[in-house]
């Protein structure tokens, strides 16, 4: 005896319409990726300037590029990496991001970022990686209880590099 089975086929359309439907009804109404600022948060001068003096922080450069040989626009500017230490309490200060673009890899431990651009605090946790530029001023502290060490890459020129705070 044979057994014959039937299926409705339905359509692939169908089928991705009703899986995205599924899938949007799972998701907070104002979704975040980890160490963003929640998008209902975010303002234009929303987070006053925190602490001027760094406290508890080693910022070591490993490298630099001089950028120079890639031409005229690049004059007195360098491709920097650094270690950033902050032991728990320490803190980087208040500092601008509109001439100086970074991007900051949080490898371990955890760190919080007070920034001009968001009403709420941001937690950054280990494998985090945020991008720093434009219209941006901000602090960070570390309110763990570890170190939280982190990879700065940022571009440097002499303009900054006289009123970097960190």
């Amino acid at each position: 005896m044979t057994i014959k089975l039937k299926t409705a086929r339905v359509p692939f359309q169908a089928t991705l319409a009703l899986t995205a439907l599924i899938l949007s009804a799972s998701l907070p109404a104002a979704p975040a990726f980890a160490g963003d600022c929640p998008a209902d948060q975010v303002a234009e001068n929303a987070m006053k300037p925190g602490a001027t003096m760094p406290e508890g922080v080693t910022d070591d450069v490993i490298t630099s590029i001089d950028l120079a040989p890639k031409g005229d626009a690049w004059k007195h500017s360098m491709l920097r990496m650094r270690k950033l230490v902050v032991q728990p309490g320490g803190v980087v200060p208040w500092h601008s991001h509109e001439a100086r673009p970074a991007n900051i890899l949080i490898v371990s431990g955890s760190i919080t970022e007070y920034r001009s651009t968001c009403k709420v605090p941001i937690l950054h946790k280990k494998g985090d990686v945020t991008a720093e530029f434009g219209r941006l001023s901000h602090w960070w502290k570390n309110t763990g209880k570890v170190p939280a060490v982190l990879y700065s890459s940022d571009i440097l020129t002499d303009e900054t590099q006289q009123n970097e705070s960190m």
